[in-house]
């Protein structure tokens, strides 16, 4: 399983995450939307025990997620770039952000989520799945 470096915005936070896909999942969902400012988040899903921080100390918060279960959120508490969600309903998966791994501009694209939350101009550019994948 190859190894990445991410870092945040400011270069507080780093970590090194192994990932078995190195794509991009596109979530177009409203809480991605609020929490980027932009139209989706760029992200990929491996194991709680795959990531290492190297560098700094992460925030966190939790929010309901669509599933009526809690969402764990962890950020650099400086510029608030965040590194990766935990989902409980998951397991021990984790969301990473993979616009912050280096490397990140060369993955693919794999999926789309949370599709009928898309904003209407924006075309489908891989298998899309309503919500979260099935």
């Amino acid at each position: 399983m190859p190894t990445y470096n991410g870092h945040c915005h400011c270069g507080q936070t780093e970590w090194t995450v192994k990932l078995d896909d190195p794509s991009h999942i596109l979530c177009h969902c409203d809480a991605c939307k609020m929490l980027s400012g932009g139209e989706c988040t760029l992200n990929t899903l491996t194991g709680k025990n795959d990531i290492k921080i190297t560098k700094g100390k992460l925030g966190t918060y939790d929010y309901q997620g669509d599933s009526g279960n809690p969402v764990h959120c962890y950020y650099c508490p400086n510029c608030t770039s965040h590194v990766y969600h935990h989902q409980t309903v998951m397991g021990d998966k984790i969301v990473i952000r993979t616009a912050l791994l280096d490397g990140g501009k060369g993955f693919k694209v794999a999926a789309e989520i949370f599709g009928k939350d898309r904003l209407g101009w924006q075309p489908e550019v891989a298998k899309t799945f309503p919500g979260p994948p099935q």
